[in-house]
């Protein structure tokens, strides 16, 4: 590799990481070209423990169900259920079954042990209810808050708002909410009939009812309890907003589908960053420790986002871009990007783009100052981006460079 750009290239480690933030962000996201159990797990993994041992984090969040993530929480936390009930339970998207995410659970769980309350590492998942193919029923999320709210305030108040009987008439089986032929089939989704749009009046009538009593709420609950209730009401509201959309049939539907995804994303992020949505700063936020992120590059980029589906081209903007309107320079976005992935048909990259330039080097994992990288090649920057023979691999695009804090350079995948 040219000695010119060897300034710009560090040893993955927190050090390195921390050495390229301007300040202190309170979420700092590391990105994955692809959804792959190995080393780009490992690599996460041991991120996460030097920033946990060396820098004070104490929360990891990834691309998972915000729901489901409960359990694996509960699991670190408190040793509630086993490691094989939450790997099972605990994760959206099949990613139970990856070892890398086994071995984070397990280690965290090994970490809590023994340890105070103000010190444990939490987990969440900051994915809605959603996969690629459709969405869950909103019932989890808006049973949840019903019964929060059903515990702690006048049942009077509670029924006039909406009795337990009239959501469990309006959700009716779960199965209609999730019928596999929704997503190629707006026909077949209720997220426009008479009782999902009652249905969205009335999570929207609890959630205000929240905020309304919202002083009382969290004087009388513990904060994970609040942030929970929180967190089933943005849940059921997103989910009502997802379904909707579903049944849309207008061409922009899959556009507003994605973009509605990442919004949800987002609000979660926030709320794991204790910052409100609606708001630059929330009460809280400045006690919080900040969170390592862990997501797909394109969700997480501050840049727009796309790609194609259904042979045509769809844009939005990721739940990254969001946050970063948001926080400024407490959002803090590493991409990695690959050499190889050969079991993918992804083999060694052309050399006239940034990932030739990077595997041309010695080493095996680095972390790169991004935007040292493009100011010290200028002109000489690769500027074509890599065309991967396999769609599950997102390449590094070199005008993304300078709007990114760096990128970990993983070899051979």
């Amino acid at each position: 590799m040219a000695t010119d750009i060897k300034d710009v290239i560090h040893t993955v480690d927190a050090a390195a990481v921390m050495g390229l933030l301007r300040g202190r962000p309170r979420l700092l996201a590391l990105g994955e070209p692809t959804h792959d159990d190995g080393v780009l797990l490992d690599v996460r993994n041991e991120l996460f423990r030097q920033l946990v041992e060396q820098e004070g984090y104490r929360t990891i969040t990834v691309e998972s169900d915000c729901l489901r993530g409960l359990l694996v929480d509960d699991y670190v936390t408190t040793g509630t259920g086993t490691l094989d009930e939450v790997m099972e339970r605990g994760f959206s998207h099949g990613w139970g079954a990856y070892d890398g995410n086994r071995a984070l659970v397990r280690w965290m769980r090994a970490f809590n042990d023994g340890r105070p309350e103000a010190d444990l590492l939490r987990f969440a998942g900051f994915d809605g209810p959603l996969e690629i193919t459709g969405a869950e029923s909103p019932r989890e999320a808006l049973t949840a808050l019903h019964g929060f709210l059903s515990t702690r305030l006048d049942t009077d108040l509670i029924d006039a708002t909406c009795a337990m009987e009239t959501l469990d008439r309006l959700l009716g089986p779960d199965d209609r909410w999730t019928h596999p032929a929704v997503m190629t089939d707006p026909g077949q989704s209720v997220g426009q009939s008479a009782d999902a749009t009652e249905l969205r009046l009335l999570a929207d009538d609890l959630v205000a009812l929240l905020d309304a009593h919202g002083p009382h709420l969290m004087a009388t609950s513990s904060r994970d309890d609040w942030d929970r209730a929180r967190l089933y009401g943005r849940t059921a509201t997103g989910l009502l907003r997802y379904h909707y959309w579903l049944a849309d049939t207008s061409p922009d539907r899959i556009t507003r589908l994605v973009s509605l995804r990442d919004r949800m994303m987002a609000d979660n992020l926030l709320a794991v960053a204790g910052v409100d949505a609606d708001a630059v700063g929330s009460a809280g936020a400045a006690d919080r420790a900040p969170v390592l992120v862990h997501a797909h590059n394109g969700h997480l980029q501050r840049s727009r986002s796309s790609m194609r589906m259904g042979g045509r081209p769809v844009e939005w903007w990721s739940a990254g871009a969001i946050v970063s309107t948001r926080l400024g320079q407490e959002y803090a976005f590493f991409a990695t990007a690959l050499g190889t992935l050969r079991h993918q048909g992804v083999d060694t990259p052309p050399q006239n783009t940034v990932e030739g330039l990077l595997y041309a080097g010695p080493e095996e994992c680095a972390v790169v100052d991004a935007r040292g990288l493009a100011a010290t090649l200028g002109d000489a920057l690769p500027t074509a981006p890599r065309v991967s023979p396999w769609f599950g691999y997102a390449p590094l695009d070199p005008a993304q460079l300078t709007g990114i804090e760096g990128v970990v350079f993983v070899k051979d995948a």
